[in-house]
């Protein structure tokens, strides 16, 4: 091998990245405790991040389906604060709706609870009324409650001396959570009045550093990415709008208690894709449950119905529809984003396979015209002739 610069260069390349890779695997835990204290101290602006995207969907539909687009100067404060109040106007729209409701429910879940507990206390005597030998059999067991007591006694004791500590970091946490929450906001508001000279700064940035077919590249896959995350986030909150009306509509039908409680309920669990409806169907079987078991019964089918029509006709063709992802992949994708993230993995992982997914149909369509293309060539040189010309 001749030691010219250009090889002298990558060796020097590869022993920096050897030593960077024994010195980062030996180091590891210290590597993670580091990237986990970075991700602490900028966690205020990915919040801001999030908060920004968020507002840019309301936002960008001011700004483009209203007469403000005629206004040129102040036009982006003005949208960008009536996207604020939209946001808090439905909030506030649903507090003030469902707050009284909530405070009926409670009110009067005081007086159903006891006669619930006591209806299943009086059938549990008739119970062991008709049948003696579960109540021998019950006696006959052996429970050493003094032990259980103790340690029960136990188990408060030491739980009452850390309470304070817990109580301690509980505060901390709230006031972080609330200071990181006031400075995201704030640097989201500075994103979305200035979100075209940053896209400008940060094109300049990569045209600066990178090569320029690397540049389009990174353009196109970030414009995909933000396009497929907005349509996302709006065909998801469209989709909670029409399960949660369905629930309502049909619980008020059907005369179910709780008709509007339940329907918001499940149109807030509905945001976390296809499974989220079911923590809302176990809250509102509860509640109706303190009323009637058999119009929980009734709930629980009604549930199973609707779920049926929301999971196989609304959900894919509203969200899949505006992701552009097939409704076989956005199940997949649900189900891989909960088993490796949680809740946040089933929200992130659609859109995140929706940009996958078109890149790979794109990277596919491209390689089989090139394949075409040259199958052509093959078969247009084998049909000539020694001389150039068509065979007889």
């Amino acid at each position: 091998m001749e030691l010219n610069k250009e090889t002298i260069k990558k060796i020097r390349g590869l022993i920096a990245f050897a030593v960077a890779a024994v010195v980062l695997g030996v180091n590891y835990q210290k590597v993670f405790a580091l990237v986990g204290d970075c991700m602490a101290m900028i966690s205020p602006f990915i919040l801001g991040s999030a908060i920004a995207f968020v507002l840019n969907v309301p936002m960008r539909a001011i700004e483009t389906y209203t007469p403000l687009k005629k206004i040129n100067r102040g036009r982006r404060p003005l949208c960008l604060v009536l996207a604020i109040c939209l946001v808090l106007g439905v909030l506030t729209v649903v507090i003030f709706v469902v707050g009284p409701e909530l405070v009926s429910t409670i009110m009067g879940l005081q007086k159903s609870i006891p006669l619930f507990f006591e209806n299943i206390q009086a059938q549990a005597e008739s119970f062991f009324a008709s049948y003696p030998e579960i109540v021998t059999y019950i006696e006959q067991v052996d429970v050493n409650w003094e032990q259980i007591g103790k340690e029960v006694m136990g188990f408060l004791t030491s739980g009452a001396s850390t309470m304070v500590a817990s109580t301690l970091s509980a505060a901390i946490s709230i006031v972080s959570g609330v200071a990181n929450f006031c400075i995201g906001f704030v640097f989201a508001v500075y994103v979305l009045l200035t979100k075209e000279t940053l896209a400008k700064q940060a094109g300049r940035l990569l045209m600066a550093y990178l090569p320029e077919s690397l540049c389009e590249n990174i353009v196109k896959v970030a414009s995909l990415t933000e396009k497929t995350f907005s349509n996302f986030l709006a065909g998801q909150c469209v989709e909670a709008v029409i399960l949660g009306t369905m629930f309502f509509l049909t619980l008020t039908v059907m005369r179910l208690p709780y008709a509007l409680l339940i329907g918001v309920l499940i149109a807030f669990t509905a945001l976390i894709p296809i499974f989220g409806a079911f923590v809302g169907c176990i809250v509102g079987a509860f509640l109706i449950l303190m009323v009637s078991p058999v119009k929980a019964l009734v709930f629980l089918v009604v549930f199973q119905v609707l779920q049926q029509i929301e999971g196989n006709l609304i959900y894919p063709h509203v969200v899949g529809g505006s992701v552009g992802l097939p409704s076989i992949w956005v199940l997949v994708a649900v189900t891989l984003g909960g088993s490796a993230m949680g809740v946040l993995g089933m929200l992130v992982f659609i859109p995140l396979c929706s940009v996958l997914y078109t890149l790979l149909k794109g990277a596919v369509h491209n390689r089989l015209n090139q394949k075409r293309m040259k199958s052509r060539k093959i078969a247009n040189k084998n049909h000539k002739g020694p001389d150039g010309k068509g065979r007889p």
